[in-house]
């Protein structure tokens, strides 16, 4: 199998969606995952596996880090079930006043409902808020609901464009 459709596997699948959502665990997904691959008893260590390289960019959330007190700052992820214990393992959560992760709000990024339940958490408006994201259909979804939106290339590029925001 490539590499690629192992991602299609793991973040396209019926049952990706389906934890996005909230609607199963990301274990059920996993076990999914495990059965379709003929590893049924393996799904920790595929996850595992598949995960092995991922690393948060240090830069970027001391970057958002640095920006609070002075303005609010939030995630909007389109993550599973284990997400936010996620970011609390790795010691990043205080970077962010509110987290709001797909599989607890029942919505998903290019949805509108997710970026205004995110700024109705936060208490500010569309015209307020600064959005960054990798997948330019986030970005677009953003922008539809109002927001200023980033396409995130690299770290630079990012926190360069949010200072020129935050400056204007």
């Amino acid at each position: 199998m490539e590499y690629e459709d192992l991602v299609r596997l793991v973040f396209e699948s019926e049952t990706s969606r389906t934890a996005s959502l909230g609607d199963i665990t990301e274990e059920a997904h996993w076990k999914a995952l495990a059965r379709r691959l003929n590893r049924p008893r393996e799904a920790n260590a595929l996850r595992d596996e598949f995960f092995a390289g991922d690393v948060a960019d240090q830069v970027l959330i001391d970057f958002i880090r640095s920006l609070r007190p002075r303005w609010k700052t939030g995630l909007i992820s389109n993550a599973w079930s284990g997400m936010r214990a996620y970011i609390a393992g790795k010691k990043f959560d205080d970077a962010f006043d509110r987290l709001v992760i797909s599989a607890e709000v029942g919505m998903v990024k290019p949805q509108a409902g997710i970026y205004l339940h995110a700024l109705g958490q936060l208490g500010v408006q569309p015209g307020e808020a600064v959005f960054v994201d990798d997948f330019f259909e986030n970005v677009e979804g953003a922008r539809a609901v109002g927001m200023t939106a980033i396409h995130f290339k690299d770290t630079r590029q990012a926190i360069r464009e949010i200072e020129e925001w935050l400056a204007a």
